[in-house]
């Protein structure tokens, strides 16, 4: 049998380059070698204030976005996280021993919490405890998560040892995926040292997918460099900076590695090297953007693909709920 993959992004904000580089273009690539299980997970978005309308489109876009991307509903499923009730269920039980001072260091809550201070709430300190039961509901042998992620695979793999050593075998222990991609941390145009985000608030920070050529072209074009005049192998082969950033993506939109990219655009003007990124970024993100078109205007179809996904989903984690319960003395 297939190992099992689950991930999922939030429907907030516009997913950009680096949810694709990272992300959904590694899933698409494990489509063939694992069963794949990819979650749209708005629960996990509510953690900070959404607009419901606006949060309605964004599910319907990134699912569209998804398929856009090559994930292919024949080989895997996707579905909105809050369709299936197991998720907050196994959540709440995952609560219960969860301990209060292992959620007070994970890194995450602490740097948000420091940013949102009073408005921190407890849904933002309790969101590991949801990933962890998103990825144990399924048998889960494998996450694609980077580097930044990887405390909350650990916390997910302690939550799910205590609870078998305490009730039972119940739960298999994931594993974290870590691609050359994965951890590539694609980083924000205009601020190097921040990961590209959805939240960024500079929107010269951030290429989405979404994004016209215009648009791209202008980011790109505007993107900070470095003090050396051009491309240098001796100082952009560290893998550090705004340079070595742009560089990150020229090799992960030309599928060769960062040392390769280097060596390609060594003495090239920051100019002329830029107006080449631009190009292939345009080149990787055309067909996406056309092939989104077509499918966001088909409705019927957006919800039959995750109407199936929802079903399987159910189908799933419903009989791990069962047996959860009956091991706590809920049935």
């Amino acid at each position: 049998m297939k190992k099992v993959v689950f991930s999922g992004i939030q429907p907030s904000g516009d997913l950009h380059i680096g949810n694709y580089i990272g992300a959904i273009a590694q899933w698409v690539k494990m489509q063939d070698e694992y069963d794949c299980i990819y979650c749209i997970v708005d629960l996990h978005a509510i953690t900070v204030p959404q607009d419901p309308k606006t949060l309605r489109e964004k599910i319907l876009e990134v699912t569209a976005l998804y398929l856009a991307c090559g994930i292919d509903p024949q080989k895997s499923k996707i579905f909105i996280q809050s369709e299936n009730p197991d998720h907050p269920y196994l959540a709440w039980v995952l609560n219960c021993i969860t301990p209060f001072g292992q959620l007070e260091r994970m890194t995450q809550f602490k740097d948000k919490s420091q940013t949102q201070k009073e408005g921190t709430t407890a849904g933002l300190f309790d969101y590991p405890v949801l990933m962890a039961a998103d990825i144990l509901l399924y048998h889960t042998d494998e996450v694609p998560v980077g580097e930044d992620q990887k405390q909350h695979i650990e916390l997910t793999r302690d939550v799910a040892e205590k609870f078998n050593k305490t009730f039972g075998e119940t739960f298999k222990l994931p594993n974290p995926h870590i691609s050359k991609f994965a951890d590539a941390r694609i980083m924000s145009l205009q601020t190097p040292s921040s990961k590209m985000s959805k939240s960024d608030i500079d929107p010269l920070g951030t290429i989405n997918l979404l994004d016209s050529e215009d648009r791209i072209r202008e980011k790109i074009k505007k993107a900070v460099t470095d003090s050396e005049p051009s491309i240098s192998a001796k100082v952009h082969g560290q893998g550090n900076g705004a340079v070595q950033n742009l560089l990150t993506i020229y090799a992960a939109l030309s599928g060769c590695t960062y040392n390769t990219a280097v060596q390609k655009t060594q003495g090239k003007a920051y100019g002329q090297f830029k107006q080449e990124l631009a190009d292939l970024v345009v080149e990787n993100l055309k067909p996406i953007q056309v092939k989104y078109k077509e499918i966001r205007n088909d409705e019927k179809y957006l919800r039959q693909v995750l109407d199936d996904g929802r079903n399987f989903a159910i189908s799933k984690s419903s009989k791990l709920i069962l047996e959860v319960k009956e091991k706590l003395g809920l049935v």
